[in-house]
């Protein structure tokens, strides 16, 4: 006889959707763990090992059992080092340890075991799965009290007659599931949709030596994956300084995924001992925090350049990125480097970031260091060409002393490595800096075309057609910069640089603002406001932003010099040829661009003086003359044959 009714009695670990054990509550609905109300970070896949883990307490979990749950069929992966990564972050977010755990233990080479009681609250829903025992009970308990069973219906022919429509449907089902018509089948046997990655973060890795002294050495191994990856055209690879943000950060994948607009994430740790390095990667389908794949690579640290485009094919071989022949060939060049003079590259890089003047003149040293440790560096020779462009940039050193260096140094990059788009772009901002207008654009056209996500090119270049008046291009140039590194202060400041030039202050406004939100200490973001703020008669915004400016940029001579104009533009001479005074006695200690004058003698309305300064910088090499015709500060210079002959020996 058919009862009415089933009364279900669910295992108590498998009733509801609420897990606590300690000062912990798993969410199985929603993936997340609580410790005392506070949400902790913990990532889909070590998520599901805790739930796999607290289903069956004090019990083994085979690592077979972690495979089949954690990872379909259709997805490559190395498992071992899969599952140790999940394991590893689990625990960190639990607070145990392998050593002496409270919750997590191992049984070599068999699993693991889970040793602290879990109870289980709300409600009783079944896990599909579960070890079910049923009873039938009757509907109608009997006049003593007991339940009966009932009896069946009378009329059984509509309860057939539903069965054998639904026998009919089954084989049909059947029949299309056989032929996969419409891909049935695939559909019904979970193959996964094909996920479409056209972008990519690489988070900082992991220093796993938790050795603070060893933090350039992950950072740099980042930036080394970051390029490697860089290289591939079809994708888009978000740059350093975005990612770096993200160090130790608390947000979870999917939101780091939306606020750099990327569809994955790779993420991973690296660990050095002696002359060997251990990088461990994955690759998060970020949207849906899905793995896709794992990799541990175990190298000597001479092969570590090896070893990082053997990770970028790796994970274009995953996303189905097909490699043109160029791509293949560069991410398959044996390139063996001297231990020692990895280390000192990645040390100038490291310092190189920092763009103070102590640390580019660090950096300097490491790659000179790195070069004569291994002569045929070519990436030590880029850096050391970046840091002698950036010396001048901003003022650090004179021109006329360091612009050569950085142009020799990158033609050597690019004689040993022809196909590196960082040399090229080197050598064009060099170039650039020496006003040799129509080969710098050759090699920024060339630096594009080799590494067309390298961020800093497209940045330079923006730069290189504000100073030709091309501003659209340039202002269409400054956004890819951005598109590929959204969270860099400086590309950010200098898309509001590409409106200042072309006149638009109210968007070189908002665009400084932008940059303030997020980071209010950047100078050269209240640098572009204040200039903004003066173009529009807002002079005492100005004068407050420009010395907030010359404040944080360390009362660099460049930033003091805008304060004075400030001041002149503002009738206060004065305090404007105070700052003219200041600027001059600083100029006997040590380099101070000619150019700032010019604009400080310009805006108090002494032209002769002014164009004696600009004459001077001329001679001197200053490379922010560059701006000669774009420059609102000397609009009212134009006028002035010694100004248009300047204009012409300059080349503009």
């Amino acid at each position: 006889m058919l009862p009415k009714r089933f009364t279900v009695l669910p295992n108590p670990v498998h009733s509801s959707h609420l897990r606590r054990f300690d000062q912990f509550e798993l969410n199985l609905r929603t993936s997340e763990i609580f410790k005392q109300g506070k949400r902790v970070k913990l990532q889909d896949q070590p998520c599901q090992v805790l739930a796999l883990l607290t289903e069956r307490p004090g019990e083994l979990v085979t690592r077979e059992a972690l495979q089949k749950k954690l990872w379909p069929n259709d997805t490559f992966v190395d498992f071992d080092h899969g599952v140790n990564i999940a394991i590893n972050k689990l625990r960190d977010a639990l607070g145990d340890s392998a050593e002496h755990p409270r919750f997590i233990e191992t049984l070599p080479r068999r699993g693991y075991r889970w040793l602290t009681p879990v109870d289980s609250v709300g409600d009783s829903s079944t896990k599909p799965g579960a070890d079910l025992t049923a009873t039938a009970t009757s509907e109608m308990p009997s006049s003593s009290g007991q339940a009966t069973a009932a009896a069946p219906p009378a009329n059984i022919r509509p309860l057939a007659a539903v069965a054998i429509s639904a026998i009919a449907v089954l084989c049909g089902l059947a029949l299309l599931f056989a032929l996969d018509v419409g891909k049935l089948r695939s559909r019904l046997l979970g193959s996964a949709v094909p996920v479409r990655i056209q972008s990519i973060a690489v988070l900082p890795l992991e220093n796993l030596s938790h050795e603070p002294e060893q933090e350039y050495f992950a950072d740099g191994i980042t930036e080394e994956l970051i390029t490697s990856l860089s290289k591939i055209s079809a994708l888009h690879v978000t740059s350093r300084t975005s990612v770096m943000r993200y160090k130790r950060t608390n947000k979870s994948l999917p939101q780091i995924a939306r606020e750099l607009n990327v569809d994955a994430i790779v993420e991973g740790t690296v660990q050095r001992s002696g002359d060997r390095v251990r990088i461990t990667s994955q690759l998060i389908h970020a949207p849906t925090d899905r793995h896709m794949w794992a990799g541990t690579y175990d190298r000597e640290l001479k092969d570590v350049l090896a070893l990082q485009d053997e990770v970028a094919r790796a994970i274009a071989n995953e996303i189905k990125t097909t490699l043109t022949p160029q791509e293949q060939k560069s991410l398959t060049a044996v390139r063996p480097v001297n231990p020692e003079a990895y280390e000192a590259y990645l040390k100038g890089r490291y310092y190189w970031n920092k763009r103070t003047a102590d640390g580019i003149k660090k950096a300097s040293d490491y790659f000179q260091q790195a070069i004569n440790l291994q002569p045929n560096y070519g990436m030590a020779y880029s850096g050391l060409a970046d840091c002698s462009s950036g010396l001048a940039w901003h003022g650090f050193a004179a021109p006329n002393e360091v612009l050569p260096i950085a142009k020799a140094a990158a033609l050597k990059a690019i004689e040993i490595d022809p196909l590196s788009g960082e040399a090229h772009a080197s050598l064009a901002l060099a170039l650039s800096h020496q006003r040799s207008w129509v080969a710098a654009e050759i090699e920024f056209k060339r630096a594009l075309q080799l590494n067309p996500a390298y961020a800093n090119a497209h940045h330079w270049y923006g730069d290189y057609l504000s100073v030709a008046g091309r501003h659209e291009e340039a202002l269409a140039e400054a956004k890819r910069a951005f598109e590929l590194d959204p969270l860099s202060p400086m590309i950010n400041t200098w898309l509001g640089y590409r409106y200042y030039y072309s006149r638009h202050y109210d968007q070189a406004i908002e665009q400084s603002r932008k940059i303030l939100d997020f980071d209010p200490s950047f100078a050269a973001a209240h640098l572009l406001l204040g200039q903004a703020y003066l173009q529009k008669g807002l002079h005492a915004q100005a004068i407050s932003e420009l010395q907030s400016a010359t404040t944080l940029s360390g009362d660099s001579p460049i930033y003091l010099a805008q304060v004075g104009v400030a001041y002149a533009t503002a009738g206060r001479n004065a305090e404007a040829r105070a700052v003219i005074d200041q600027l001059q006695k600083l100029a006997r200690q040590n380099y101070v661009s000619s150019y700032g004058l010019a604009q400080l003698y310009a805006a108090i309305g002494d032209r002769q003086h002014a164009m004696r300064s600009l004459e001077s910088a001329y001679d001197e090499g200053a490379v922010w003359l560059q701006y000669l015709k774009v420059d609102p500060a000397l609009d009212s210079l134009h006028s002035q044959q010694q100004f248009q002959d300047l204009a012409r020996r300059m080349g503009l």
